[in-house]
């Protein structure tokens, strides 16, 4: 009961308390303040005045939050009291803001007064009815009005000017993606910008230049590729650097679309000579398509293909000059075309191919009459004398007999008899001597022998046998050792003794002169030796 009667009496204290309160309240709260006027508690802590400032900010949130965050006016203030400038109980209708308009520093605020906004009145941002910390900082609340884009570049308008003159912009467009060079550097916005839409605004120069463009969209919109922001007309783009392809010689002076008849950036241009050159292909088509192989771009009539140093067939002194249709009947130059000489002279081969096919091996290219066969380096039978003046038939009696000994590598005969048997027969000793003519005859003359008598036989001449022809005594004619070397053999009509002497002559009788004997002779009796 006892703790009962305390509770009781703290209440009926606590009553009496508020009851004194508020008969002891300085003056009426402002309109705003109504709601908390008759609980003091809300704004007042008993025993405790530097707890109110929280007690304020707990209502006041938004000035609360900027003084823990210390931005705004509130937040910069050294004095946290807040009744240092705000003092109530004035009244309903008091004024408890002690703000001082012309003494006002800006720059204890979120927003400084810089350029044209200085000096302006409060009122031309702080609208009537409005607390002060309410006033939009946002360009675009105040001048809209101002906004010439029409709302086209977003509200971001400090990107763009400042507070000094409106009119005159700070942008930087180098901090675009379209950096404003050469001759766009001196276009004024609306050039590219059109009604000052400044966003989307597209980059491609086609956009802008499309009535510029000489190729009538031919060539693609990637006009950079040849053109830069300096002079539209003179293109930066370099057919040797820029692409695969150098222009050089008689290619350099040609217009574009003499090569690019389809549009090049759509589709891939060929760089083979055939896809420009086709008509101009004498040949057909019979070489192929690798025009490269033989012409350049210094002239399509000057080949650079040599066929001295691009085959295996030189062409050498008459062939040089011999026009390319004389060999390559079709002007098919892939043919398999044999470089031995019938396949082109068979008409010029006097021999008739009796001498075989191999015509270098007595001609070449200086000229087809012109032989360079030389018969003491190219065979075993050197030419002398009479033999070096003597026509070719006359020891290849014909060209078969000549031609089957080249084919068969068995070389003419070389013996004196092949060529001249019928002088032996007719003239001279129907073979009795045997074939080696060689050994009494030389290629001076045939007439003239230099047999020696005395060393080569066992009958020497001398005095009166010197003088007498060979058939005196060869007379059948024998020239071998079966040739009778008795004088009787030659001399038996010459015997005035009637073989009475017998047959050995010479026992009597000398070379020097028949008629005369020898005095001391002992001629035998006939049939005996003396």
């Amino acid at each position: 009961m006892r703790w009962l009667f305390l509770l009781l009496l703290m209440m009926m204290g606590q009553a009496q308390a508020q009851n004194i309160e508020s008969a002891l309240m300085p003056g009426a709260v402002i309109k705003g303040h109504v709601d908390a006027e008759h609980d003091c508690g809300k704004c007042h802590v008993r025993g405790d005045r530097a707890a109110q400032p929280g007690l304020c900010m707990d209502c006041h949130k938004s000035v609360g939050a900027d003084v823990k965050a210390g931005q705004g006016y509130h937040g910069r203030l050294k004095d946290k009291a807040c009744r240092s400038c705000h003092t109530e109980h004035k009244g309903r209708d008091a004024k408890i803001v002690k703000l001082d308009t012309q003494d006002f520093d800006h720059t204890q605020t979120d927003f400084t007064l810089k350029g044209k906004h200085q000096g302006k009145k409060c009122d031309g941002c702080h609208r009537a009815g409005e607390v002060y910390r309410k006033a939009p900082s946002e360009c675009i609340a105040c001048h809209r009005k101002d906004d010439k884009h029409k709302g086209g570049l977003g509200d971001k308008c400090t990107k763009c000017h400042d507070e000094n003159k409106w009119k005159e912009t700070t942008f930087d467009h180098d901090s675009t993606k379209f950096v404003l060079n050469l001759s766009h550097a001196n276009k004024t916005c609306i050039d590219c910008h059109k009604e000052n839409r400044f966003t989307n605004t597209p980059t491609e120069c086609v956009a802008c230049h499309r009535k510029d463009d000489k190729h009538k969209g031919t060539l693609g919109d990637r006009c950079e590729k040849c053109h830069d922001e300096g002079e539209w007309k003179q293109p930066t783009f370099h057919h040797d650097r820029d692409t695969h392809f150098a222009l050089l010689d008689k290619h350099r002076p040609v217009k574009c679309e003499s090569c690019h008849r389809v549009s090049p950036y759509k589709e891939k241009t060929p760089t083979r000579c055939v896809a420009c050159h086709q008509r101009d292909d004498t040949h057909k088509g019979n070489l192929g398509d690798k025009c490269e192989k033989c012409h350049t771009e210094s002239g399509w009539k000057q080949g650079t293909f040599r066929h001295d140093r691009d085959t295996d067939f030189p062409l050498l002194d008459k062939h040089r000059d011999v026009k390319c249709d004389k060999c390559h009947k079709t002007q098919s130059f892939k043919e398999n075309i044999s470089p031995r000489c019938v396949s082109c002279h068979l008409n010029d081969d006097a021999h008739k191919n009796s001498l075989g096919d191999k015509c270098e091996k007595c001609h070449d290219a200086v000229g087809w009459k012109h032989t360079r066969f030389d018969h003491n380096l190219d065979t075993k039978f050197p030419l002398k004398d009479k033999h070096a003046t003597a026509k070719c038939q006359g020891c290849h009696k014909d060209d078969a007999t000549h031609a089957a000994g080249i084919r068969t590598r068995s070389p003419t005969p070389s013996k004196c008899v092949t060529c001249h048997d019928k002088d032996d027969m007719e003239k001279g000793h129907k073979g009795d001597f045997g074939a080696k003519c060689e050994s009494c005859h030389n290629e001076k003359s045939f007439k003239d022998a230099r047999f020696n008598h005395d060393t080569e036989t066992k009958f020497k001449l001398d005095f009166k046998h010197l003088k007498a022809k060979c058939s005196a005594c060869h007379r059948k004619p024998l020239y071998d050792n079966k040739t009778d070397k008795r004088c009787v053999a030659c001399h038996d009509k010459d015997d005035v003794h009637f073989e009475s002497y017998g047959t050995d002559c010479e026992r009597c009788h000398v070379s020097e002169d028949w008629r005369k004997v020898d005095k001391d002779a002992k001629p035998g009796a006939k049939g005996q030796k003396p």
